[in-house]
């Protein structure tokens, strides 16, 4: 069974897709709280995020105040 790749969207991408900047999504890499934002990948010098991982993100933080 052949599992199809994850689909990967560049830093530009995952902040459309979230509604930020993506200077926000510099900010959550950077910071020293590990769960500031969503998981992403380091692929040589290039950062991706995984839309599974920006929705799961997303699920996570929802809230129903």
């Amino acid at each position: 069974m052949t599992q199809e790749p994850a689909e990967l969207l560049d830093e530009t991408d995952a902040a459309d897709a979230l509604g930020v900047m993506p200077r926000t999504l510099q900010a959550w890499r950077y910071s020293q709280n590990a769960v500031a934002g969503p998981a992403w990948v380091k692929l040589g010098r290039a950062v991706r995020y995984r839309r599974e991982d920006l929705n799961n993100w997303i699920e996570e933080n929802r809230r129903n105040d």
